[in-house]
């Protein structure tokens, strides 16, 4: 026998003819690849190093406003535990101040067509459903030393209140600023609440609040009722503004209706109250105080304390714990105004 020829690369006689044709593609194929593959080897062995990238945590949470500097970083330097910044992002600059003293008109002209809610009060439907006002409505910590310290220091011409339900502290207060030694004329007290309660509130304060009717609570006729009982005093300085915090907060902006004192008491969720503080913030005087309940409860930093030490941190103020309230430091001047003087 002949000997066998050694191995070799097949002939093209060797392949199937109908791989034939696709030979050239396939070949051309190979080439392309071979080269690009040499390429990609030789860039990244001359390619310099770069510096370390940060992490995506980092790079995202990060916030760069320059007001934020209050805001701690964490031991490496990232901000990953910090909110995102756009929940520091809130109109500061509001409408040109509408004077103390015309303040309650200028709200009956915009929300009331110029006329008192309290005229014609209470309408038939809602009459015979309301409760007899009660001698002391009732509150959660509604008659705390802290509002007749507030406004004895503050000696306010407009007081707003936000989370009013049923009058108590609106009634404490008016009360307090009427018989306060040199306080004329006593202050307005705009109360801002949807009137609407909550989920369930019902069961619990069945007794405090009047039965709904198609779907409405009345909550605003009871806390009407229970203004109206306490005298013509009230009635001409306390008025609701039943709206949520947010849309009554921004019309205020608008208009220029500052207050020298606000009580936040409204949503005791903390994006809710952080939003609340936020948005008074801007309606509230240079020199005014902002102060609040709810700073010691089962919340704990979830809620409203840790809205309130965080909104004090980024601000430069300092928190003050009176009681079951929270106390701001009095908000300072603008720039303009330290600048003018």
């Amino acid at each position: 026998m002949k000997p066998r020829p050694p191995a070799g690369p097949p002939s093209a006689s060797a392949v199937p003819a109908r791989l034939r044709p696709h030979l050239a593609l396939l070949a051309s194929f190979l080439i392309v690849f071979a080269a690009g593959y040499s390429l990609g080897l030789l860039s990244s062995s001359t390619r310099p190093p770069s510096p370390s990238r940060p992490s995506q945590t980092t790079a995202i949470a990060r916030p760069h406003a320059a007001h934020l500097s209050a805001v701690p970083a964490a031991p490496d330097g990232s901000y990953a535990r910090s909110p995102p910044h756009d929940l520091f992002r809130f109109k500061e600059e509001c409408g040109e101040p509408v004077p103390g003293d015309a303040v309650v008109r200028t709200l009956l002209d915009k929300l009331f067509d110029g006329e008192s809610p309290y005229a014609g009060f209470p309408p038939a439907h809602a009459a015979a459903l309301l409760h007899p006002a009660a001698a002391r409505p009732r509150g959660w910590g509604s008659t705390g030393a802290v509002f007749a310290e507030l406004i004895a220091a503050v000696r306010p011409a407009v007081i707003l209140e936000l989370g009013a339900f049923l009058g108590a502290s609106a009634l404490h207060m008016e009360a307090v600023s009427r018989n306060l030694s040199g306080l004329s004329p006593p202050p307005a007290i705009l109360c801002v609440d949807d009137f609407r309660g909550w989920p369930g509130f019902r069961d619990r304060f069945r007794r405090d609040v009047p039965p709904q009717r198609h779907g409405d609570a009345l909550l605003l006729p009871q806390f009407m009722a229970n203004v109206a009982a306490a005298g013509e005093d009230a009635v001409a300085r306390v008025l609701p503004l039943p709206f949520s915090t947010a849309s009554a907060l921004a019309a205020l902006c608008d208009w220029g209706v500052y207050a020298d004192l606000i009580e936040v008491d409204a949503g005791h969720d903390f994006h809710s109250a952080w939003a609340d503080i936020n948005l008074a913030w801007a309606v509230l005087r240079p020199g005014g105080v902002m102060f609040g309940h709810d700073y010691f409860t089962a919340a704990d930093d979830r809620g409203v304390r840790r809205a309130v030490t965080l909104f004090a941190k980024v601000k430069g103020l300092t928190v003050r714990p009176h009681g079951q309230h929270w106390v701001l430091s009095p908000k300072p001047p603008a720039r303009g105004d330290d600048d003018a003087r």
